[in-house]
């Protein structure tokens, strides 16, 4: 899931909740497809801690050269 881009991964989460809204699917693909959403969920929270850390720095860089 390295690879896999933000916006990809929560259109992906997006298509999750929405099919487990819809229900219809047996208990075990509905188990496997909270897995991935739970995954994706993830996935997308490292995102954006990450680029939130990146702007810090940024920030934080930008602000030391005002100084």
């Amino acid at each position: 899931m390295e690879q896999m881009q933000y916006e990809t991964a929560v259109k992906r989460l997006e298509e999750i909740v929405a099919l487990l809204e819809k229900g219809g699917q047996t208990l075990d693909d509905s188990v496997k497809l909270f897995e991935e959403g739970a995954s994706l969920a993830a996935f997308c929270n490292k995102a954006l801690k990450d680029a939130e850390l990146k702007i810090t720095k940024l920030t934080e860089t930008g602000d030391e050269t005002d100084a």
